[in-house]
């Protein structure tokens, strides 16, 4: 399986400037997610956490639109890692499913950064005890598939918009990967990239047989 991944610039490659901006960001999140896990969404204030990294709220709404927005940034950036990598990955004559599973997983060996997966954790345990968060990536689930729908539909030149079979490849690609997320996030152990991506294949691999699963009444 080919896994033809976009090539983007390390941070040690970027101008001071984006360096900055990215070491900003960072802490944003990072002290976000430690704030919001030990007092509660809503009981930290965005002043309070714009403080505590020593940046204007100013500058956090160059970052972020909200709250909601840096307590979900890790699996955000990882579906945002997911549509660059779509829109720029070489086609060929492999299934749909396959192209798309590639591209997140690609999206998921870029995600480098030594805490994002204990961020990830983080972000959705919260997201588990916060309405806001909840209802927040709902919506950005949703944007992101149409947007993904959006690139397939130009790039394998789908003209008719009725067509239902691109949106349903990626309807079932997120519920292969909700999946995968909530059996690697409720594991005991540190989970690693390694293995969210070992859940996802597994995950991704079942689907056929599930759409073949026929009614078996228990005997009794």
């Amino acid at each position: 399986m080919s896994t033809d991944a976009v090539v983007r610039p390390t941070p040690e490659r970027l101008p001071l400037r984006e360096r900055k901006k990215l070491r900003t960001r960072q802490a944003l999140v990072e002290t976000a997610l430690d704030l919001f896990t030990r007092r509660g969404f809503d009981g930290v204030t965005l002043d309070e956490l714009c403080d505590a990294v020593d940046v204007s709220k100013r500058t956090f709404f160059r970052t972020f639109a909200s709250k909601e927005d840096v307590a979900m940034a890790p699996t955000q950036d990882l579906w945002a890692a997911f549509l660059d990598d779509l829109e720029t990955r070489e086609l060929d004559e492999r299934p749909v499913l396959q192209l798309v599973e590639d591209a997140l997983l690609a999206a998921l060996a870029s995600m480098t950064a030594d805490s994002w997966t204990r961020e990830v954790r983080l972000s959705l345990q919260l997201a588990t005890e916060t309405p806001s968060m909840d209802a927040h990536g709902r919506a950005f689930c949703d944007r992101t598939t149409r947007t993904a729908l959006a690139i397939l539909h130009r790039r394998l030149a789908i003209d008719d918009p009725k067509d239902l079979r691109p949106r349903l490849t990626l309807d079932v690609l997120v519920a292969a990967f909700h999946c995968a997320l909530d059996v690697w996030a409720a594991s005991s152990k540190a989970g690693s990239r390694t293995a969210l991506a070992t859940h996802f294949r597994e995950a991704v691999a079942a689907l056929p047989s599930s759409l073949t699963l026929t009614v078996a009444p228990r005997p009794t």
